[in-house]
């Protein structure tokens, strides 16, 4: 029973991929950075509305296969937001109960949309003590903990088979730079940024990785310190990046070049995308596109052209309360103004 159960959650699993069409790349020009292209990839479009649909998809084939997941298996996450919603998708989809533990600071959208999806939310104040009480309540439930921490790098194949580094250079093929000069990626797990480091290598790409990463993270410092017992109590304030202690999946040996970004640059950004784009993206794609236009200005400095690549993660429609609200964002960033004019000089 169990085995047919396994074949038949896996063939479901596969069938929602193959109804599932890839995410667009879309492309545009800034007239102050001339022969350089941007494009972003939209990851928005996927069913659940983020970049973590992907890995959610892996996660469960991952479990599923190494025996881990059973009919009725409860599923465990520690999220603050998007995988959560994502895991609790699939888990509908399977028959499976989903409990999310998730900091009690979560974005009330997100919040919405996992619970629309049967599953429930589980807050702790502490950020840091979501991974024990995940792994308290699997335990407790005999449930899996998905502890995508851990597995995010080793869930995804990298070699390629359709992974999000193949895409972008399967999209690129026709472009005027068909080898991007540098890809951003922000890291939450850090298992996005290991795929994309682990194929250029595999292909032997000169394409440059740049990973950014937002305040009260300690991705940054552990680039360049390699201290794995970094911690930061605070945890960071823009949802599904950075993170507050060393995660298992981050791969620091893969990225050729880190950038911290404030908070205030991050919220520039999506707002200036925002204008760009007719609509509005999340704040962790204002972190990516920060870093993107740091690119660029440092490729207009050299005289050079070239693409440059980064992830539209999620829709700016799950933080309006937030950072879609002036007094939010004045209150817990302030004057957005000089960090706008930095990237439009």
């Amino acid at each position: 029973m169990s085995s047919q159960w396994v074949k038949y959650a896996i063939n479901e699993i596969n069938a929602d991929f193959q109804r599932s069409a890839e995410t667009h790349l879309i492309r545009f020009t800034l007239p102050q950075f001339p022969g350089i292209w941007f494009y972003l990839k939209d990851e928005s479009t996927h069913p659940t509305g983020s970049l973590k649909h992907r890995l959610a998809r892996s996660l469960f084939l991952y479990g599923l296969c190494n025996g881990w997941i059973k009919p009725g298996t409860t599923i465990v996450e520690a999220s603050s937001g998007s995988t959560a919603v994502s895991e609790a998708y699939f888990s509908r989809l399977l028959g499976l109960p989903f409990i999310a533990v998730m900091p009690a600071s979560t974005a009330r959208r997100k919040v919405e949309q996992i619970t629309f999806y049967g599953g429930q939310c589980h807050f702790v104040n502490d950020p840091c003590a979501i991974y024990e009480e995940s792994e308290r309540l699997a335990r407790d439930l005999n449930g899996h903990f998905m502890d995508q921490f851990t597995y995010a790098e080793r869930a995804t194949d990298w070699r390629g088979n359709n992974n999000i580094a193949e895409s972008i250079f399967r999209q690129m093929a026709s472009e005027p730079f068909p080898v991007p000069d540098t890809i951003v990626m922000s890291a939450g797990t850090g298992g996005t940024s290991a795929t994309i480091g682990r194929y250029l290598r595999y292909q032997g790409h000169a394409t440059h990785l740049l990973v950014v990463d937002p305040e009260n993270s300690v991705f940054h410092d552990y680039w360049h310190t390699r201290d794995k017992a970094l911690r930061n109590i605070s945890g960071s304030r823009i949802e599904g990046i950075g993170r507050p202690r060393v995660e298992p999946s981050f791969i620091p040996d893969v990225i050729d070049e880190m950038l911290r970004v404030p908070d205030a640059a991050s919220a520039a950004a999506m707002h200036y995308l925002a204008q760009i784009l007719g609509r509005k993206p999340g704040a962790s794609t204002g972190t990516n596109f920060w870093g993107a236009i740091q690119v660029a200005q440092r490729m207009r400095q050299q005289q050079r052209e070239g693409a440059i690549v980064t992830l539209l993660c999620d829709s700016g429609e799950r933080y309006l309360d937030t950072w879609y609200d002036p007094h939010w964002v004045e209150n817990r960033v302030g004057n957005l103004t000089p960090w706008l004019e930095q990237m439009r000089s």
